[in-house]
């Protein structure tokens, strides 16, 4: 029996993007050749990547095969879901009422402000000193 290809989408967050292959099986996910447990450790990452599945009700109907690349574990993650989401809404798009009403269809603009010159950090100065 071959699996039949759904969709091809991308996620972003922060700095990390994420390439999701979803098609039909029995919910196994593969990040970066590895399985969900092993790659999120916590099971609060593992609850944001499962988090589109349990809204629209498709637990363990779908394998997915992720590439994640750049940035850290939290925002790899987040990534992971928007492309998730993103693969479900072309699927079947009844479901993106009820992923935009938990706001998973929406990339989280927010990034990090680069360090300026003559300053600590993006905002926090050097100590003044009046004398």
């Amino acid at each position: 029996m071959a699996t039949t290809q759904y969709t091809n989408t991308s996620g972003r967050r922060k700095c990390a993007v994420a390439r999701v292959y979803l098609s039909e099986g029995t919910g196994n996910m593969t990040i970066n050749g590895r399985d969900l447990q092993t790659y999120f450790p916590s099971l609060v990452l593992q609850y944001k990547v499962n988090q589109p599945f349990t809204i629209t009700e498709n637990i363990g109907k779908y394998d997915i095969k992720a590439n994640i690349d750049g940035g850290g574990i939290t925002g790899q993650a987040e990534a992971l879901r928007l492309a998730i989401s993103k693969a479900l809404i072309e699927i079947n798009p009844e479901w993106k009422s009820s992923l935009k009403a938990e706001g998973l269809t929406t990339r989280d603009p927010r990034m990090v402000e680069r360090k300026k010159f003559g300053q600590k950090k993006a905002r926090k100065r050097f100590q003044f000193s009046k004398r």
